[in-house]
């Protein structure tokens, strides 16, 4: 079993960045692939990007594609979403998750068995 505990999140203009951690508590981190997505006001939570275990597959959705990139740190037990030029629709509670399934970057959140509680992203425009 894996704990996860988002930062990072906050007010930033549009045209901005921020960059979110996922702290994992355990031993056995790299033992999982790890995911962000993202929930805005009345909506569905969505696949924002995914890492395999060993960093070596990344996925992306289409709406934060060359804007976004997610990273991992296996010996710091962290995965992180770099946001860059973001944008009043990106506004939502990014959550972390992980994946037992670690050599692949999936997009499904059914296949994620462990979640953080989230944190705030807010874009002005």
């Amino acid at each position: 079993q894996v704990q996860l505990v988002e930062s990072g999140g906050g007010l930033v203009q549009a045209g901005g960045s921020l960059r979110l951690s996922c702290a994992a508590s355990g031993r056995t981190f790299s033992s999982y692939a790890m995911g962000w997505f993202r929930q805005a006001p009345g909506k569905e939570r969505e696949f924002v990007a995914a890492i395999s275990w060993s960093g070596g597959i990344t996925r992306y959705a289409d709406s934060v594609k060359g804007r976004f990139t997610i990273s991992r740190d296996n010996a710091k037990n962290a995965a992180y979403l770099k946001m860059n030029s973001l944008k009043p629709e990106d506004t939502a509670v990014y959550y972390c998750a992980a994946n037992r399934l670690r050599f692949v970057a999936s997009t499904t959140q059914s296949e994620y068995a462990y979640w953080g509680q989230g944190t705030q992203v807010t874009v002005s425009s």
